[in-house]
């Protein structure tokens, strides 16, 4: 490094001498994970993208900040020398904006706790019962954010997740574990010369599937029920296909088919009779709800107020067992 010099001296900073801060993110990730493909995938854009943009930060610089090999990376002595001082300013940058905001917060700003989740935890478990969150915690907002995407809780300003993982990832505070079993509406069970009282009935009706790109196969939520049940690989008479999980339970109850149930999402369907289970044996998916607190939520105590709330809403609804 012995041909790099930093200049210190002058304190005018002129902006064409820094790079753009989007490219400083993309650096730090993929200096941190040697590869492009990784750090797209955490920053939300494709591999292809971050290259370019570490093109574009190599020809701002005038070195080259990373040796190319065969699927690796290397940080060469400039790349090094950058990826310290990123890590730095970062720091600093993220320590002053949580100082500034927790201390310039004007006195009327309204009390608030930032939740991201599923969108199938959010319509059929979180959202029905809010109210009686808010029924005890008047005056404080609550914004929920329900995607599929993995947000980084710092960035997003977001103080707790609540996230669908296997349950040896162990991944913060566990609510749930979920267990499984095939539900319908009630019509299903009577249903002409097709009645559902046993699995093999199964074959005469509509599967109500899933499609998702984390899902192997349309049938993969019903592994461990069809398992513990005994039987081969699900074939059933036709398919719908959604996009989101609260559309195939819509569609469940309509009467339109019979859907992988998960507890306790759908318990109160069952409590309703909007859905009935036609063989009564819940199945351990081995995966489970967990809630991830963010910093900031640390000193939030709305935020804590909150996830002692999930907690207690978790534990009166536990999955029934067998």
């Amino acid at each position: 490094m012995n041909n790099l010099h930093v200049k210190s001296n002058d304190t005018t900073i002129h902006r064409s001498e820094i790079p753009r801060l989007d490219l400083l993110h993309s650096f730090e990730a993929a200096s941190r994970h040697l590869s492009f493909t990784l750090a797209g995938e955490e920053l939300f854009l494709t591999q292809s993208a971050v290259s370019r943009q570490m093109q574009q930060l190599e020809a701002h610089l005038g070195v080259t900040l990373f040796l190319r090999h065969h699927r690796a990376l290397a940080l060469t002595d400039a790349g090094l020398l950058l990826r310290r001082t990123v890590i730095d300013t970062l720091a600093r940058l993220r320590d002053a904006t949580t100082l500034l905001r927790a201390t310039a917060k004007p006195n009327n700003a309204p009390a608030l706790v930032s939740v991201t989740t599923t969108p199938g935890f959010a319509s059929l478990w979180l959202i029905p019962r809010l109210s009686r969150f808010t029924a005890t915690h008047q005056g404080v907002d609550v914004r929920v954010s329900a995607t599929m995407d993995v947000l980084d809780l710092s960035r997003s300003q977001i103080d707790l997740a609540v996230r669908f993982c296997p349950i040896s990832d162990d991944l913060g505070v566990p609510l749930f574990e979920e267990s499984v079993l095939p539900m319908c509406a009630p019509s299903l069970l009577k249903a002409g010369a097709h009645p559902l009282r046993k699995p093999t009935d199964l074959v005469h009706h509509t599967l109500l599937a899933v499609e998702a790109p984390y899902l192997k196969d349309l049938t993969v939520d019903w592994e461990p029920w069809i398992q513990v049940m005994g039987l081969q690989k699900l074939q059933m008479k036709n398919t719908i296909r959604f996009t989101q999980y609260a559309d195939a339970v819509a569609a469940a109850i309509d009467g339109q088919g019979v859907v992988i149930g998960r507890l306790p999402l759908l318990q109160e369907h069952i409590k309703s009779k909007r859905l009935v289970t036609p063989f009564p044996s819940g199945v351990a998916s081995r995966r489970g709800y967990y809630v991830h607190s963010s910093e900031a939520a640390q000193r939030n105590n709305h935020a804590q107020d909150f996830l002692a709330w999930l907690k207690a809403e978790a534990n009166l609804e536990q999955p029934p067992h067998g």
